[in-house]
């Protein structure tokens, strides 16, 4: 929707515009600091993720198991299947006396052009508290997709009321 760009393009010179974001989508290294937190107990603390790219969303952190506390992760029973990435499995995350269903991701074995991210987990920021640096993400409206919005990110983003037919 480059219309959708256009309204937007002028109020924000200094951000990274999703509409500029490529299709298909692309993962690439991000060094900066990326933390997931449940109920104040560190889950995730990385400066060796990766960011996926895809028009009209904000990016998708996606974290190395080493830098997880992969033992609050539970496999969860659901499967899906992205057409660029390939099949997902996706974890319930318990912590803190609480837990948490579906709240995220990875792809076992993803699909060629996406081999960087193979094994990473991506969590949903609406369901726990994810930063980048040290500012505190925002989720991308209706929870389909798990992008992270941070004050340098420009929309509108796919996800919300009225946006399926982007």
């Amino acid at each position: 929707m480059p219309e959708l760009a256009s309204q937007f393009a002028a109020a924000n010179d200094t951000k990274e515009s999703v509409w500029d974001y490529p299709r298909p989508p692309r993962a690439e290294p991000v060094s900066k600091r990326l933390r997931v937190l449940l109920g104040g107990t560190v889950i995730a603390d990385t400066t060796r993720g990766y960011r996926v790219l895809e028009t009209s969303h904000p990016p998708t952190y996606y974290i190395p198991p080493e830098d997880i506390r992969m033992d609050f992760l539970l496999p969860a029973t659901r499967k899906s299947f992205c057409e660029w990435k390939g099949s997902a499995a996706y974890f319930d995350i318990r912590a803190s006396g609480q837990r948490v269903g579906e709240a995220a991701w990875c792809y076992p074995n993803p699909s060629a052009g996406f081999e960087a991210i193979k094994g990473f987990v991506a969590f949903y920021p609406s369901r726990v508290t994810c930063f980048v640096d040290d500012e505190q993400v925002q989720p991308q409206s209706g929870d389909f997709y798990g992008g992270w919005i941070t004050s340098n990110i420009a929309g509108p983003f796919k996800g919300g009321p009225g946006t399926w037919g982007w």
